[in-house]
């Protein structure tokens, strides 16, 4: 009950803001539905982080910067580019479907994608879309999508590059050259971070563990041309590669002097063709790649290896009936496989979907239904859909209302490990099912956006492991419920930001609290520009989180404090083509952690300097 005053006390406070500001937002997002639709009008709940909110975080990788959006939590493992755990509205990980262009790039044998060596130099957009949204993209979409967009080419050619050094060793480098020549559009990106870290594990809750610093180092490169063939034929390519070694902590080792790393690729190709068939009819052809490719060291030493890819063919078609409404129907083939030095019992699968979309816009009312049918080839077939309507009132103001359904497929782990020390996958098991139902109040005019969501998930045949530890099976229920509060507005030089999440995860069996999420969570950011100067302010909020002690036998319970953490953001430009720009993170240098035992930075700062 206190959430829910709490929460309405916030819709209160900020709705007066809303007629103060002069212009308009006017994002058109893609994710939402698959096909163009102005933010304004979308039914499922979407945020997005544009190029100008990339450059003024100043942030360095993907992580970071999803840590400021409602209803996503990050759990980090150590500091830049240690293992991070991305919770959507309380769903795990592997429950969070990220796409860069388009295409998956997650691991085919954990679930998850390895969103920490994302850094932000090759992102030009971000949109998040949370809910059940399987009904559009397939497996893991049961929190929501995260789709990445990497940069492209526009106007003259011009060469791009960014320097900078910050605290712990932090050294950051990246230059690129993009535009457009009659009718080929390019982009070229190539960027390196470096940082000595700080050491993963704190040694007095994790004895075993080696006491150094862990550091990071990334490379990334990225590249896509688009030729315009004429104003009816475009052919694109792209590519984007990034490598992270990642030193961590393993307090299991034999000795404390043991050094660990892995180091982790994640590489996206692509070909594409899109055509405008007739006046009404838009196709999308699209061959692509996903890799992702982890080798483990011990004191330099092959450990493990898992290469895992996802082959996709993808025929998308969309046709405007009327104004006003879109259609949306397409085919596609998605091909799994596993390369390791684990004897995995099966290394390949397939999956054949089908999907329809529609998106209806009648005067004060909205329609959005989409249907999908995924075929695998080892448990069968898996259907979704999504029904949302939309109620436009009162000039400026939404009411939305959506129902739907979503699946996580079992992974390779889950259902192929091979017998290793008593324990194996269940090729029998099923995929974990979803139903969410979510009512919203939107309000957007005057360059002002308002937004207040409940949600109620609920999760059944959660894959966990069996009593004997032997295997897993479906056994768990979780239901997650909760209320979503976020503000955006522009007054003149000034702009505010702002969001709060109350939610309540828990496991249906045991009543509690899912591990490493909190019950609410916050984040208030205000920009000022000053000519020359913009200066910047943060404040972050997580209330307690649950977690496990596994360095006690048998395992028990403890409670990760809340915390607040203020950071600062400041750039000035030198001229129309150079500029500098600082980010102090953790300003009062607090000490937190997100997951049990392990390290976060303290006080961080961080200067660079850009020329584009």
């Amino acid at each position: 009950m206190k959430q829910k005053h709490l929460f309405t006390a916030l819709l209160c406070a900020i709705t007066p803001l809303a007629h103060a500001a002069t212009d308009s937002l006017d994002e058109v997002v893609v994710t939402a539905t698959r096909m163009p639709q102005s933010l304004d009008r979308t039914i499922a709940d979407t945020t997005v982080l544009n190029e100008q909110d990339i450059r003024n975080s100043g942030a360095t990788d993907v992580p970071t910067l999803l840590r400021s959006v409602a209803g996503v939590e990050v759990a980090q493992s150590g500091g830049l580019g240690a293992q991070s755990g991305i919770f959507m509205r309380g769903t795990n990980s592997n429950q969070v479907l990220v796409l860069i262009d388009g295409v998956r790039v997650d691991s085919a044998t954990t679930g998850s994608t390895a969103l920490e060596h994302i850094m932000l130099d090759s992102i030009e957009r971000i949109e998040v879309v949370r809910g059940n949204v399987s009904s559009l993209y397939g497996s893991e979409a049961i929190g929501g999508v995260i789709q990445l967009f990497t940069k492209h080419g526009s106007g003259a050619p011009a060469f791009n590059a960014s320097a900078g050094l910050g605290s712990y060793g932090t050294q950051r480098l990246s230059a690129g050259i993009s535009g457009e020549v009659n009718g080929t559009s390019f982009n070229v990106n190539a960027g390196r971070v470096k940082t000595d870290g700080v050491s993963a594990i704190n040694p007095l809750l994790g004895p075993g563990a080696n006491p150094n610093n862990n550091g990071y180092d990334n490379n990334t490169v990225d590249a896509q041309v688009k030729h315009a063939i004429n104003a009816d034929h475009a052919l694109s390519a792209s590519v984007f590669s990034t490598r992270g070694n990642t030193s961590f902590d393993n307090p299991y080792n034999p000795a404390v002097t043991d050094v660990n790393n892995t180091v982790e690729s994640i590489d996206k190709y692509s070909l594409a063709s899109d055509d405008q068939l007739t006046d009404i009819w838009h196709s999308q052809v699209r061959l692509a790649q996903g890799i992702d490719d982890s080798h483990t060291y011990l004191n330099g030493a092959p450990a493990y290896r898992y290469r895992t890819q996802n082959n996709q063919l993808a025929w998308q078609n969309n046709f405007k009936v009327a104004d006003g409404q879109q259609l949306s129907v397409s085919a596609e083939h998605l091909g799994q496989s596993v390369n390791s030095d684990t004897m995995y019992t099966q290394v390949r699968r397939n999956v054949n979907s089908v999907l329809g979309g529609y998106t209806g816009d009648y005067g004060a009312h909205q329609i959005q239904l989409n249907l999908r049918q995924d075929d695998y080839s080892d448990f069968g077939t898996a259907n979704t859909g999504l029904l949302g309507y939309g109620l436009a009132f009162a000039d400026s103001w939404r009411a939305t209302a959506t129902v739907s359904s979503a699946f996580k497929a079992p992974t390779f782990n889950d259902m192929y490990y091979p017998l290793t020390f008593g324990y194996q996958g269940n090729p029998n098991l099923k995929p974990e099912r979803s139903h969410n139902r979510e009512v919203g109040l939107h309000y957007a005019a005057y360059g002002q956006h308002i937004d207040a969501v409940y949600f109620d998930n609920r999760i059944s045949d959660l894959i966990a492991n069996n009593a004997g530890f032997t295997t897993v099976v479906n056994i768990n229920q979780a239901q997650i419920t909760g209320q979503e509060l976020s503000y955006a507005g522009d007054f003149g030089e000034s702009h505010l930001k702002a969001n709060a999440t109350f939610q309540d995860p828990r496991d249906v069996a045991t009543n509690a609290v899912l591990l490493r999420r909190a019950r609410e969570f916050a984040s208030i950011a205000a920009t000022r520009d000053f000519a020359a100067w913009s200066l910047g302010a943060e404040v972050r909020y997580s209330g307690a989180r649950q977690d496990v002690n596994y360095y006690n036998y048998p395992s028990t319970a403890v409670t990760l404090p809340s915390y607040s953490l203020l950071n600062l953001t400041s750039s000035y430009s030198i001229d129309k083509h150079f500029s500098l720009n600082a980010r102090v993170d953790n300003l009062f240098n607090r000490i937190y952690s997100e997951v049990y035992s392990y390290n976060t930075l303290g006080r961080t700062l961080f200067v660079g300097l850009s020329y584009r």
